[in-house]
């Protein structure tokens, strides 16, 4: 969709990946020179070190992709190819180019990264959580998986129109970013005049930063925060939605800065759970409960992989176009 690869566990697409995952983890980490920057030559820990060698990786996968695009589009003199994104931003007319003394190149490929990096290892955190959740809430996996053959069934696979239809589903996947939001913090925001936030005054000009896990499991708004029931969407919080106009929800953020990719994150997450839970009996290994620690990282990754059984419940001509 980005760039026309398919990811795969090798190659290009696998460093790739990893180098993302590197740089998230790193991002999140609390080092030395945050509070005292003047030690930042030291790089104490060699946390520096290590982010200029992944972003380095994945700046060496993204260049080949860019030329292989290029030299791809220049032999076949395909212009009017849309393709990927990549080959849209490649179809700018001027190659010259220019916005604040990057070229289109370089720009071509902070975008790829920003999406790669907000999409792509956010949104398979989130079904990891979400799958996480079912299987230490069989109860709850057991209605996901009767809606899903109440309003779809077994004799074809759900698409993503079905979804609307689905609200336990859509329930489950609210209560999951409620509990394991994409960022615990929100990107800094900045405040454009004096006032108060509780009795702590904030002059204009501030940085905050947002405590979202806080506000998601906050005792005063929601009744048992730490407990998972997709339920209370469905009853007293029915109301709550993702676009950042309940101040008590934001796992996406809230305004004019908000997530970008919002709709089309919610999309994947719904249709990629909503495909699991139909087509496979999902379980742990000697029904063990999950160990749901949380681990260092801007997409709050799990500290232990994930681990399940699948059993197909589906016929097995429909594996095929899941």
């Amino acid at each position: 969709m980005l760039v026309g690869k398919n990811n795969k566990n090798g190659g290009e697409e696998w460093h790739l990946r990893q180098g993302i995952k590197k740089v998230l983890y790193l991002s999140g980490l609390v080092v030395v020179s945050d509070a005292i920057p003047s030690l930042e030559w030291m790089d104490i820990g060699g946390y520096l070190k290590a982010m200029k060698t992944a972003t380095e990786d994945i700046d060496k996968v993204l260049e080949n992709w860019l030329q292989e695009r290029v030299l791809a589009r220049t032999g076949c003199n395909t212009g009017d190819d849309h393709s990927s994104l990549m080959d849209v931003m490649l179809s700018t007319p001027n190659e010259n180019y220019m916005i604040e003394g990057h070229n289109r190149d370089t720009i071509i490929k902070a975008t790829m990264l920003i999406l790669l990096m907000a999409g792509s290892e956010s949104t398979a955190e989130a079904l990891i959580w979400a799958v996480s959740l079912l299987l230490n809430n069989p109860r709850a996996l057991q209605i996901a998986q009767e809606e899903l053959d109440t309003h779809v069934g077994r004799h074809r696979p759900v698409e993503e129109a079905d979804i609307k239809n689905l609200n336990y589903l859509q329930a489950i996947v609210k209560e999951t970013l409620r509990l394991y939001p994409p960022g615990p913090l929100s990107g800094p925001r900045e405040s454009t005049e004096d006032g108060y936030i509780g009795n702590y005054y904030v002059p204009k000009g501030t940085r905050l930063v947002v405590n979202l896990w806080k506000l998601h499991r906050d005792p005063k708004v929601w009744s048992n925060p730490d407990e998972f029931r997709p339920e209370r969407f469905l009853e007293e919080h029915n109301n709550v939605g993702y676009m950042g106009q309940n101040f008590e929800y934001t796992p996406f953020g809230s305004g004019r800065r908000m997530c970008p990719g919002v709709t089309f994150a919610l999309l994947i997450v719904h249709l990629a759970l909503a495909r699991l839970l139909q087509g496979y009996w999902v379980s742990t290994p000697m029904n063990m409960l999950v160990d749901m620690t949380e681990g260092k990282g801007l997409a709050l990754p799990k500290v232990k992989p994930l681990v399940v059984a699948l059993v197909p419940r589906l016929a097995r001509e429909l594996y095929e176009n899941l």
